[in-house]
Formats: structure tokens, C-alpha cells, sequence
């Protein structure tokens, strides 16, 4: 059966066939207590002794995480791709440019939309009448979520802020924001948040204070698209660029395949000075060193290691272990432990220095690799990465998800039986890189165009499927 032996000092070789695709082998003998290697570092310990050839999973290889760490910064040289290339073909140039909507306060959108903002979830489904009943050119996109009132502090003020973030972002040419009337996200808090922004028009209604709310809504709506449509695409240069990385779903390969070609996608964009997103903050547990040294300097690496940090003392004051992860999902297509999957997790960023640390909501103010405030859960982290301002997504799977959120949501697939048994969802296959099939730099070369192609307007899966959620986090009471 082929395998692959992804390192030299690794103890383990992935199967890149069968039913058990992306699992593990032992390449040699491995003792009880002794460490398991994959990509050249450890996934776990083994709990017996292993035979060459034997399978190795959740059955005989545990996690070694637990609490918080104490992190050294020792920066160095850029590593070298997860897997090396077996093509030498030249990639294809393309283009450093796209055409995109350039906005009343210089900021940059890639969608031209009407979005419509409910302050709380009692008005979701008026939300959702306003947008069947008005008739556009323009794609019209309802923002629902579960909150909005009955919340307390922390929880309360991240639900204003998500979704003020969400009303500045550049994707929309015009928004709506509904309220009900009586919810603790006031209109009015809405109004202070959103004081002095000028990019696109903002228009707020208030159900309980509107005699026809329909009525009154569709004529907002109307005057917000014929603003909208006065925008037109100019050529817009990479360096003003924002996307966002994410993986979900994902399966042994992902690690060898899709999030390395992400990762190389990265790393171009970096290269023209755009600007890169990583979030997922507990998938970065036990893969720590590979992004915190790659910090651009002792202030950001120490954010950085407060970050990590933050979030495994979430886990411990809920009583949980920072290891609860991967899902079951995971476990079938391979992933063992949440080392392996954080390992295979952050190869999404590349190789460029990571120039800032964010908070949940945060938009991004300097160009380059960015860390967000996130957890792992696909709707809530592809949201925080929306409200930082990223125009798309690079999302990889390897189990399939039709998932999206409001901004165009590229599904990238680790191996190629998802792409072809689920082409309605996904949008790029990167499978034949585990298998030798095509180069890194080529995949690269072929997710770069498609993603300036989708900046230029070409639609996503998801935004075919108008598969556009979101999901805000929530930690705290509900009333």
C-alpha cells in the first residue's frame, strides 16, 4: 500500500490509499512511553509497544498537552515546506492585482452586497422577509444570530462589537441595521459604535417604532442599493488584499496537502504586502514553536504566548483538559491527537513573520501574517475572521463541510475522492500534492490565481449554496 514518510526522523509513514487514507503506520519498532513523530515532531507517546507496520491511533498513542507553558522566544530561519516538491515545472505568473470596490474612506471591498444587521434575534425572521420581499441587481445577505439581548458584560459587548465590526466591512456597499426596540444592543448602542464611519451607508430601522416595518424597510433598502450600485471595480493591488486562513474538517492529509498550500498562498501575499489571518487559537496547542518564533519581534511573540495562554486557562477554569480536540471527524480521517492536529493546523500561515496579535473583533491594522482571537469552532472563527476585515477565506477540509460565512468562503479539499464526491461543495482539490501527483509550488501557483479570480467576482461554492452564516461567541449567563 503507499505511504508516505513525511520526515527523516519520523516513526510513523501516512497511508495514502484505502479506506484508511491519511491514517498512521509504525516505520519501525516504537516502545511504550516513547514519543510519536510526525512532520518530525511529537503527535503524543505511545501507551504499548508498537510493531513496524502496526496502526497507530487513539488506541495506542495519547496527547502529552496539559496546562499552560512557559514559551522562550528563539526566532531563526524560515522553515522549509511540510513536504518537499517532486515537480520542477515553473509556475504560471499571475497577476499581483484584481479588480475590486474601492470605498468612500479608502478601505477596499471584493463584494458589492446589501447586508441586512439584526441587532437582536428577535427580528431575524423580519430580517429575512425584507430580504425576499426586495428586489435587486445586488446580492442581499441576512446577518441572523441567537443574540442580542439577555446578555450579560463580556458577552454582551462582544455581540456589539461583532456586529459593528461586520456593518463597516468593505464586502458590503450598504446596510441595514434592524432593531427590535426594547433589546439590550440598543439601536442606539449600535449608532455609537458605528459614529463617524464612512465607507458605505448605514441605515438603522426600529420594528416597534415603525408604523409598516416592511414597508419602511424596503424603501431603506432601496435607497442603500442605489447607492450601492453607483460603486464600480477598479484595479486594486495585492498589498490591500486580506485573507483569512481556516481549516474544518480536517482529515491525516490535511497537514500534507491543503494546508500547505494554503500555507505557500500565504506567503505570496505576504510576499506583495497583503495581509494573512490565523485564528483557531487551541488548534495551535503543541505547534506553538513553529508560529510564536516566527514572531516579528519580542512584543509580538509575548501577545502572542499571552494569547495561547488565555486560552488554555478558558479550558482549565471549565474544568476541561486543553486536549479536548480533535472531533470525531478527525479521529476517522486520522488525526490521533490534538498535537498531530495543530501541527498539520498551522502550516495554513506559511513561513512569513507574524506582525501583530488581535483581539476577538480586532481589525487589522497592520499588513503581513496576523493572529486573531478565536477558538477552533468553524462558524464562530470563520466570524471573527469576517469581522477583522478579511475579504475570503482559505478554508481546508478533508472531511467536507458546505460551512460559509459572509465573506466568499474557498473551500480547499486535502484528497481527491472529497473533491469529486462533494464538488458542490468544494472549490479547489489540493489531494494530488499528498500523493505526488502535482508540486506544492503548482498547487500554490493554481489557489493563487482562483483566489484572485474570486476577488475579481467569481462566486465560491458557498456563495452559490448562499451558504453566508455567522456566529458570535458566547461564554457567559444568559437571562
Amino acid at each position: 500500500m503507499k505511504e508516505l514518510h513525511i520526515h527523516p526522523d519520523d516513526n510513523v509513514a501516512i497511508l495514502l490509499e484505502g479506506s484508511r487514507a491519511g491514517h498512521k503506520v509504525a516505520v519501525r519498532p516504537i516502545f511504550k512511553g516513547e514519543p510519536v513523530l510526525k512532520y518530525g515532531y511529537p503527535i503524543g507517546v505511545a501507551t504499548q509497544d508498537i510493531a513496524a507496520g502496526e496502526w497507530v491511533h487513539t488506541h495506542n498513542l495519547r496527547t502529552r498537552l496539559s496546562g499552560e507553558m512557559e514559551y522562550r522566544y528563539e526566532p531563526g530561519e524560515p522553515g522549509k515546506p511540510v513536504k518537499p516538491d517532486r515537480h520542477d515545472k515553473p509556475n504560471t505568473p499571475v497577476a499581483d492585482s484584481f479588480l475590486g470596490y474601492r470605498r468612500a474612506d479608502g478601505s477596499v471591498g471584493i463584494r458589492n452586497e446589501i447586508w441586512i444587521i439584526p441587532t437582536v434575534a428577535c427580528v431575524n425572521s423580519l430580517c429575512l422577509r425584507l430580504a425576499t420581499s426586495f428586489q435587486s441587481t445586488l446580492a442581499v445577505r441576512v446577518l441572523s444570530h441567537p443574540y442580542g439581548c439577555s446578555q450579560l458584560a463580556q458577552d454582551a459587548e462582544r455581540t456589539g462589537e461583532v456586529l459593528a465590526a461586520l456593518a463597516r466591512h468593505p464586502n458590503a456597499g450598504g446596510v441595514l441595521v434592524v432593531g427590535l426596540g426594547c433589546e439590550n444592543n440598543t439601536l442606539d448602542s449600535m449608532r455609537e459604535r458605528l459614529a463617524g464611519f464612512r465607507g458605505h451607508p448605514i441605515a438603522f430601522l426600529c420594528a416597534q417604532e415603525a408604523g409598516d416595518e416592511i414597508a419602511d424597510g424596503l424603501r431603506l433598502l432601496s435607497g442603500l442599493a442605489d447607492a450601492a450600485t453607483l460603486s464600480v471595480r477598479e484595479p486594486i493591488p495585492v498589498s490591500e488584499l486580506i485573507v483569512g486562513l481556516k481549516c474544518g474538517g480536517s482529515d491525516g492529509l490535511s497537514g500534507l496537502s491543503a494546508n500547505p498550500v494554503i500555507g505557500e498562498v500565504s506567503d505570496r501575499i505576504a510576499r506583495q504586502g497583503g495581509t494573512t489571518v490565523l485564528t483557531e487559537i487551541p488548534e495551535l496547542f503543541g505547534a506553538e514553536p513553529l508560529l510564536l518564533n516566527r514572531c516579528l519581534d519580542v512584543d509580538v511573540f509575548n501577545r502572542a504566548a499571552a494569547l495561547l495562554n488565555e486560552f488554555k486557562r478558558y479550558y482549565l477554569n471549565h474544568n476541561l483538559p486543553v486536549y479536548e480536540n480533535p472531533s470525531p471527524g478527525n479521529k476517522e480521517g486520522g488525526i490521533s491527537t490534538l498535537e498531530e492536529k495543530s501541527l498539520g493546523c498551522v502550516h495554513k500561515s506559511g513561513h512569513a513573520a507574524v506582525v501583530d496579535v488581535l483581539d476577538y473583533a480586532q481589525r487589522v491594522h497592520k499588513r503581513g501574517v496576523n493572529i486573531l482571537w478565536g477558538p477552533g469552532n468553524d462558524p464562530v472563527a470563520c466570524t471573527a475572521l469576517a469581522a477583522s476585515g478579511c475579504h475570503l477565506l482559505l478554508f481546508s477540509t478533508g472531511r467536507g463541510t458546505p460551512y460559509g460565512t459572509v465573506v466568499p468562503t474557498v473551500k480547499i479539499s486535502s484528497n481527491t475522492s472529497l473533491a469529486k464526491r462533494k464538488s458542490g461543495w468544494i472549490d479547489f482539490d489540493a489531494g494530488g500534492v499528498a500523493t505526488g501527483e502535482e508540486s506544492l509550488s503548482d498547487a500554490a501557483g493554481r489557489l493563487y490565481a482562483q483566489v484572485l479570480r474570486i476577488a475579481n467576482g467569481s462566486e465560491t461554492r458557498n456563495e452559490r449554496n448562499d451558504a453566508t452564516e455567522i456566529a458570535i461567541f458566547k461564554d457567559g449567563v444568559t437571562l
